[in-house]
């Protein structure tokens, strides 16, 4: 059974049709990628699968359950988490800190217990920053850890981001052009570590990209976007020889 099916997704602001009709599945495991020209429908397309739009028809199920009615908050907890295109980190905190703001959930006793210091409340803390360091060092950014995010180049600032996204282990990432602003050797170490965590964790990747060469090593299967609607999907063997890909892309 797929993880995430989308089924006739259409998406509309006043007389204009962001996203057409688009449907797709994302099994367990998978790592889809999104791709298509600037305005294509891709970020829209992410924002109707995480409750940030709402949809003129068609469903959107999560384990075989209805979410696109959802607000953004219950999606996420049902283990839907995504990264923003523009971030979205808190300036001020640490890299570290940001990482455990996106895990407060997993503390047991809440807000008051961690203020009261229970002790349930203080294991789960341990617990939560050891698996932030953990996930800090597999990007290779452990040593950033207590510097203020605000403090960070845009690219570290990602990887920050996407850190907090995959902390609580969620079956589901969504990732908004995750290489853009990193560097080839931490292109190529984020890389590792998605394929990591889809072989080990066994999470479902679903990403936006523009880095043609990251999308082609990383995914299982591609999905194209054009004008909203979907005009190939297929393995990153098949997909570049489409010939209506090559005509979005290339004019011909």
């Amino acid at each position: 059974m797929a993880l995430l099916e989308l089924d006739s997704v259409t998406v509309q602001f006043g007389g204009l049709t962001a996203v057409a009709g688009v449907s797709l599945s994302v099994e367990p495991g998978q790592v889809r990628a999104i791709i298509g020209p600037n305005g294509a429908g891709k970020t829209t397309l992410f924002n109707a699968i995480t409750g940030h739009a709402a949809l003129a028809s068609g469903a959107i199920r999560f384990r075989d359950e209805r979410i696109d009615r959802l607000a953004p908050d219950v999606v996420s907890a049902k283990g839907v988490r995504r990264t923003f295109q523009n971030g979205g980190l808190f300036g001020e905190l640490t890299a570290l800190e940001n990482v455990l703001a996106g895990l407060h959930t997993q503390v047991p006793t809440g807000l008051f217990g961690v203020l009261c210091g229970l002790p349930p409340a203080r294991a789960a803390e341990r617990a939560a920053t050891a698996r932030a360091r953990e996930l800090l060092e597999l990007m290779g950014i452990g040593h950033l850890a207590d510097q203020p995010a605000r403090a960070l180049s845009g690219g570290q600032q990602r990887m920050v981001e996407i850190v907090r996204a995959l902390a609580t282990r969620p079956p589901l990432l969504l990732l908004d052009e995750p290489a853009v602003g990193l560097a080839p050797a931490v292109r190529e170490q984020l890389l590792g570590v998605i394929r990591r965590l889809v072989r080990e964790d066994g999470i479902a990747v679903v990403l936006i990209e523009h880095a043609i060469e990251f999308v082609m090593t990383v995914s299982d299967r591609i999905v194209v976007l054009n004008n909203g609607k979907v005009i190939a999907d297929g393995t990153p063997a098949d997909v570049p020889r489409n010939r209506h890909v090559l005509e979005a892309y290339l004019g011909h």
